[in-house]
């Protein structure tokens, strides 16, 4: 087996075991340079991919080398090819961008407008024109809770701050409501404004965008409009899934995103889905978009639930058993932002009634809000949604059979009937065609083991519970 095909194996089964945009963010223009004394020597596109790599992926990596030789050891990595960052050029100048850019496009995604024509477009920066960044100065990415949930997320925006422009360009993150995306946003906004005050950065959402655009048209200042954002060395864009079926808006964007884009200027996006998602969004934004980096931010897992809580309650300088954190972090699963409205209402009443906030008093306070967000799914919401993801019938899930596809759909549909509604395992043996409850018994202990270590089934059952109570409003 030479290198390639060594390499082609492990990739292999690299992408069965973690995201499709993780793979594709870590893994990608990657291959074996030699294999010496036990010493697998990797080449890497980046800095940013040999650090990940090496401290991230390294044990993982090298098991999945010894199922092809047994004699491998250890893995380095090494940057080798054409390299994005591009220090020499002065990006806030668009008259002086050198033509070495030419030289280096290869780098960048490829788009249909060309960077010399591009530039010839764009104002000059001497225009004076106020610029609001719209930044809440209390977020920091040194406060942000990083877990197995967002790891990605925060190491891109790291980064993006420290190579503003030149690696990651644009970068999209997608997650569901109350995840901490707009968060990470705002942090980043204000780690490039401490480190780089001279940057001109701009946060806004779609809507207030698509606000502004309209506003302008209507007092025939589009040239303004365009040259105002058309000036920002980070701009970043929130909830850019509202910008679906605006087609103005849409064309005004696309316009703004190249001309930022020709020369380096960072862009960043949010959106609640992947580009590939949203409803018609024009293909030449999506193509722009799914051309830099897209990553995920997915629902908080236990531990990272407990430690923003225990974050919240140090800051605010109160005491909280931790048993009784414990039944927040338990109960309260959602996303992040129900967490903290939940330890809000706890803190409120017993401030109030002047009474310490014990765990009995957290399940008094709690229980409504717990039973009421229980009561949003029912066993059919679940069905639906591993219907959807797993291509089978409900017929399918309930008949007898152990076909590989069909067994792992019902097993997770049993997960879920578990984890979230709390049925008894009888009862969902037998909603499965009478089932004995030893087999959905064995269907939650397998999916629960099995998320501690599959990454792609983790972002599975993330994306179901995301949709389950989205869908319930």
């Amino acid at each position: 087996m030479d290198h390639a095909e060594l390499w082609k194996s492990v990739l292999g089964q690299m992408e069965l075991s973690i995201s499709k945009a993780t793979f594709s963010t870590w893994f990608k223009n990657t291959s074996i340079l030699s294999v010496e004394d036990g010493m697998t020597t990797i080449s890497v596109p980046n800095g940013f991919a040999k650090e990940w790599l090496e401290n991230k992926y390294n044990h993982t990596i090298i098991q999945s080398l010894k199922n092809f030789d047994s004699d491998i050891r250890s893995i380095r990595c090494v940057i080798s090819g054409p390299q994005p960052i591009r220090k020499a050029i002065d990006v806030r100048q668009p008259d002086q961008v050198s033509s070495r850019n030419n030289d280096t496009d290869h780098d960048k995604p490829t788009f249909t407008t060309s960077t010399t024509t591009s530039q010839q477009t764009l104002p000059k920066r001497a225009t004076t024109i106020f610029h609001e960044s719209n930044l809440n100065p209390r977020y920091a990415l040194q406060d942000y809770i990083v877990a197995e949930n967002n790891e990605l997320a925060h190491a891109a925006c790291m980064a993006v701050s420290k190579h503003l422009g030149e690696v990651y360009n644009p970068l999209f993150i997608y997650g569901g409501v109350g995840l901490g995306k707009t968060h990470l946003l705002q942090a980043l906004g204000n780690e490039v404004k401490r480190t780089y005050p001279e940057k001109t950065i701009k946060y806004i959402t779609s809507e207030r965008f698509t606000s502004e655009m309209v506003d302008s048209i209507k007092n025939q200042t589009v040239d303004k409009f365009k040259e105002y954002y058309q000036q920002m060395d980070l701009l970043i864009i929130d909830d850019i899934q509202f910008l679906s079926g605006r087609e103005k808006t849409q064309n005004e964007f696309f316009h703004i995103f190249n001309a930022l884009y020709q020369i380096n200027k960072q862009i960043v996006i949010s959106s609640d889905r992947p580009p590939k998602s949203i409803p018609t969004l024009e293909d030449r934004l999506r193509s722009r978009f799914e051309g830099g980096m897209i990553t995920d931010i997915s629902q908080p897992n236990l531990e990272t639930r407990l430690a923003i809580l225990r974050k919240k309650v140090a800051e605010k300088g109160i005491e909280l058993e931790e048993d009784a954190l414990l039944f927040i972090a338990e109960n309260i699963t959602q996303n992040i932002r129900e967490i903290e409205g939940a330890l809000n209402r706890v803190i409120a009443y017993s401030e109030f009634y002047k009474t310490r906030p014990s765990k009995e008093l957290v399940e008094k306070v709690l229980s409504q809000l717990i039973i009421q967000g229980k009561k949003k799914v029912k066993t059919e919401d679940i069905v639906s949604l591993v219907e959807k993801l797993y291509s089978v019938t409900k017929e399918d899930l309930l008949k007898k059979g152990r076909k590989k596809g069909i067994s792992n759909a019902r097993q997770v549909a049993m997960y879920l009937m578990r984890s979230e509604l709390n049925m008894s395992f009888a009862s969902i043996g037998d909603f499965f065609g009478g089932r004995d409850h030893t087999t959905a018994l064995h269907a939650f202990e397998k999916i629960t083991g099995n998320l501690e270590h599959n990454l792609r089934l983790k972002g599975e059952i993330s994306g179901l519970k995301d949709e389950l109570y989205g869908s319930q409003g």
